[in-house]
């Protein structure tokens, strides 16, 4: 996956297909718990802590989210990170998906540390996943899929990490 800026709104693109909105057309779920759970592991190990670990989420284009204590982060919060079925798409949040406007803001309210959220990118890179900003999530969704009816406001978060 490329992690460039420049590439993920292409990326995303490149994922949306309208025929397949929960999973792409060749999901490998075995493959996806696979990723995942080193991807859980990886930051227990990388945090010393016991992360939670959600996956195989229902009716949902999200697989699942790993959860860093917030007692094992220098500035006391959780970090999420959500992981998509699409793609090895992941979002990386502090506090929960929505919490903040983005990592950025976090960062800048004092409730996120850059080395925290260094390690977690370094752990998503070099597993493969690409990571997503939070703030080009919340944009509006303006590609070929018909997303439920219950979304208001459609968004690329609801594509790739919304529930069906």
């Amino acid at each position: 996956m490329s992690d460039s800026n420049a590439d993920l709104p292409a990326l995303l693109r490149g994922l949306d297909d309208p025929g397949w909105l929960e999973r792409p057309q060749h999901y490998d779920r075995g493959e996806a718990a696979m990723y995942f759970g080193a991807l859980a592991a990886r930051l227990e190990g990388d945090f010393a802590a016991r992360c939670t670990a959600e996956q195989d989420t229902q009716n949902s284009s999200e697989y699942g989210r790993v959860v860093v204590p917030g007692d094992a982060t220098l500035c006391g919060t959780r970090i999420v990170v959500c992981v998509s079925k699409f793609g090895s798409l992941a979002l990386v949040c502090a506090d929960n998906p929505g919490a903040f406007l983005g990592t950025a803001d976090a960062q800048a309210e004092g409730e996120l540390d850059g080395a925290d959220l260094a390690k977690v990118n370094r752990a998503l890179a070099e597993l493969g996943y690409a990571v997503v900003a939070e703030e080009l999530l919340e944009s509006d969704y303006d590609g070929p899929s018909r997303l439920p009816s219950h979304v208001q406001r459609p968004s690329w978060w609801h594509r790739f990490f919304g529930i069906f």
